[in-house]
């Protein structure tokens, strides 16, 4: 029963975040919002809405392993899966301002994860939780600032969804989310205890792999049909809100405790996120061959955390 509920809880997840960003993307459309915002912010939230319904359910339940196993392993597979196979179907080019501003945020917010660990005596605590949030409050401002400066430069678009039927998707959606966070939470511990499995494998593997089947998805879609600042703008994006937004929350709500091995997987965040910032560096695209060299690391990363556990 676990297994089904387990599945239920991911299909109600990925509709309902299918929900939310088809109305914000239609709403972000109507009020003319450039598409690298639109892919930064609207769909990034979207898409990351999984993560966050799972790693906040988790956190209050004093599930923590699961809260940071989810986050950690969702954004490993987010550089090395999704964009991965989105630069396999089609080469990405990035845009200079991802190079200089963005990149560069989501490597400064995986570091300061792995300063906590350090300063924080193995953890990470409710106050810096809030310097998280606080970082992600900078974050937005920025983006909402080069979102307002860049309005006039968008084109409006007379097929978007009116606010009408939009909004209503996006309520429809963020319940689907909650609903599903916590079936796949409450089903997920529950197979890892009885498979002995650890909580923070199956947060870095099983509920990470399914909360990110949205961006999966979306950013597959967006680079078949030649959408790349969605396709990069929402791996990157929900990089941000994963650590900043969705991290932050869940050691407010309940410290995080930071063992030994999570330092690895923090420490390992940091060196994919710089290694896709030289990519995209060398000739503003990140290559097929590219793609396939995440794609095999993120093999031998899945090999070695089932070893390991």
């Amino acid at each position: 029963m676990d297994y089904l509920l387990l599945i239920v809880g991911m299909v109600v997840l990925v509709q309902g975040a299918n929900f939310f960003v088809e109305g914000a993307s239609a709403l972000a459309r109507f009020y003319r919002i450039p598409t690298i915002i639109i892919g930064l912010t609207i769909v990034a939230f979207g898409t990351s809405a999984p993560e966050a319904a799972v790693s906040v359910t988790a956190s209050i339940k004093g599930l923590n392993d699961i809260s940071l196993g989810n986050v950690i392993g969702s954004s490993l597979i987010n550089i090395l899966v999704i964009l991965g196979a989105s630069a396999l179907f089609m080469p990405i080019v990035v845009k200079e301002r991802l190079i200089k501003r963005e990149m560069p945020f989501a490597l400064f917010a995986s570091g300061l994860l792995i300063m906590f660990y350090f300063i924080g005596h193995q953890a990470i605590d409710r106050l810096e939780g809030v310097v998280l949030l606080l970082a992600f409050v900078i974050f937005m401002v920025v983006l909402l600032r080069g979102a307002f400066k860049h309005r006039e430069t968008v084109k409006v678009d007379v097929d978007a969804k009116a606010p009408s039927k939009s909004i209503p998707l996006l309520i429809i959606g963020l319940i689907g989310v909650i609903l599903g966070g916590d079936l796949v939470t409450e089903h997920a511990s529950n197979i890892a205890v009885n498979l002995g499995m650890s909580e923070m494998l199956v947060g870095l593997s099983v509920v990470a792999l399914g909360t990110s089947l949205p961006e999966l998805v979306t950013s597959l879609v967006a680079a078949l049909k030649k959408e790349a600042d969605i396709a990069l703008g929402n791996i990157i994006g929900s990089n941000i809100f994963n650590i900043l937004l969705v991290l932050g929350l869940s050691a407010v709500i309940s410290p995080i405790q930071l063992t030994l091995l999570g330092l690895v997987d923090l420490i390992l965040l940091f060196i994919i996120t710089l290694i896709t910032l030289i990519f995209a560096f060398t000739n503003r695209t990140i290559s097929r061959v590219e793609g396939l060299m995440m794609l095999m690391i993120y093999v031998g990363y899945f090999i070695f955390i089932l070893i390991r556990n």
